[in-house]
């Protein structure tokens, strides 16, 4: 069996990476959403096991003792982290997972030459991302004036990134999210190559695979 591929999408607070990677699992097959852990307090409708796996700092950093992580960072005050069993034990059973993870958590990914297609998400003007960061209502002007400030130093390290999606139109942004990971699925290091081999007798032709 073919292991699942990995996806990593970044973007600043409110530009909508959460929402695209969503959509993206009920228009995909194949592909499923990672959970992440986090130490903030749950949002009114956020569920834990589906939204976020809650988790208080202590536990938290017990887990980050014990290994349990692949990456792990501190957001806006808060604590985010991927479960390193979790999303391997998918990715073996030949399933592809989505990460939405800020740039801290990407980059440590990055550093560990882990096999993964890397996405960044920007919003259409920072103008923009400020009304979004308004209309959610769940921030204080302090914290959506902070988020601002972070999301410009953000923005400047998507140059690091293999792809880069501008969500404005949120239809538009998820066909192109699609076609990302479309296009990895039907890239030549995820070919089968057995299958080929058979199906064309390549072997019997004498051909050099």
């Amino acid at each position: 069996m073919k292991k699942g591929s990995i996806f990593i999408v970044s973007a600043p607070s409110g530009a909508g990476k959460t929402t695209l990677c969503r959509r993206l699992t009920g228009a995909v097959p194949r592909i499923v959403h990672s959970i992440s852990y986090t130490t903030r307090q749950a949002r009114e409708g956020e569920v834990d096991g589906r939204d976020y796996f809650f988790v208080d700092e202590d536990r938290f950093m017990r887990m980050v003792a014990d290994g349990e992580f692949l990456e792990w960072a501190e957001v806006h005050g808060n604590l985010y982290a991927t479960s390193r069993a979790k999303l391997f034990e998918m990715i073996q059973c030949g399933t592809d997972v989505i990460l939405d993870i800020d740039i801290q958590g990407a980059a440590q990914i990055r550093q560990k030459g882990i096999d993964a297609t890397f996405i960044f998400v920007l919003p259409p003007s920072l103008e923009i991302l400020e009304k979004r960061l308004i209309s959610r209502k769940t921030d204080s002007e302090k914290v959506i004036l902070r988020r601002l400030k972070k999301a410009r130093e953000e923005i400047g390290d998507y140059m690091q990134y293999d792809y880069v999606i501008v969500n404005d139109s949120l239809d538009v942004a998820l066909n192109e999210l699609g076609s990302v990971v479309l296009s990895r699925r039907l890239h030549i290091s995820h070919v089968d190559h057995e299958w080929i081999k058979e199906t064309f007798g390549l072997e019997a032709a004498g051909s050099k695979f």
